[in-house]
């Protein structure tokens, strides 16, 4: 008998390929002029589920505009949630409650033009996301409770260079393999604000040293390894038991 875990893994080249298309390349431009150009953008992909953090984050991000800690001007978040569940009553409400967060938000920065928070609440081709990752500056999972959290690592396999900033919770597994991330509690509000804050302004050089060590984690612990090493278990667990009914 055999017990131990095995952190399931992605296709890390597949989609870092995927990612560098010219397909996934003119999606990113796309993405990034049809917000304004901003000197920072912030981005959330998850299946809507209550139990994400996407009103924590959303939260956050808010708060840090309204402090006057980030300028709409230069910074926007967008939000892509994932439809799920929708004929459950509770996750008509999460939606309904996210809509309403981001207009209340949007609102009181009484500004023209391109809103500090986009939110939209539907599925993309996965070329699509992969330019979408492509495009964006800092990633942003806060979930509150997770398994692996396969999000953050397909943020990491499809940056082009060592650049880009992951703000992960501690509450995923994928934060015990992407220790360079910049970790958060995500009910902690104040100490999640300090986070998206600091990963918008730390240096390219402090960005460039996370970004290469997750990015290696992520290339070398891909999918066919998790698979290998899974197989390699099994296979030596069952020799053992022949040996054992053989002696």
């Amino acid at each position: 008998m055999l017990a131990r875990s095995y952190p399931i893994a992605i296709d890390a080249k597949a989609l870092h390929e995927l990612a560098a298309s010219d397909e996934a390349a003119e999606r990113a431009a796309d993405v990034r002029r049809d917000l304004g150009d901003p000197r920072v953008m912030f981005l959330g992909v998850d299946r809507l589920d209550y139990t994400k953090g996407i009103m924590e984050r959303i939260q956050a991000f808010g708060e840090l505009i309204a402090e006057g800690r980030i300028d709409p001007d230069e910074a926007v978040f967008l939000q892509l949630a994932i439809p799920s569940r929708e004929r459950v009553d509770l996750y008509r409400e999460l939606r309904d409650d996210i809509d309403r967060l981001v207009g209340r938000i949007n609102a009181d920065v009484q500004r023209i033009g391109r809103p500090p928070i986009i939110y939209l609440n539907t599925s993309y081709p996965r070329v699509e996301i992969a330019g979408i990752y492509r495009a964006a500056d800092v990633m942003v999972v806060t979930p509150l409770r997770d398994g692996m959290n396969l999000v953050a690592k397909e943020y990491v396999a499809c940056r082009q260079q060592d650049d880009g900033a992951l703000v992960l919770s501690e509450f995923t597994g994928a934060a015990r393999e992407l220790r360079q991330a910049y970790l958060i509690n995500p009910h902690d509000i104040n100490g999640l604000k300090d986070r998206l804050e600091e990963a918008m302004n730390d240096s390219p050089r402090n960005k460039a040293r996370r970004m290469k060590l997750m990015r290696r984690q992520v290339f070398e612990n891909d999918i066919d390894r998790w698979a290998s090493t899974f197989l390699d278990d099994l296979e030596s667990l069952n020799g053992k038991s022949a040996a054992q009914v053989a002696g």
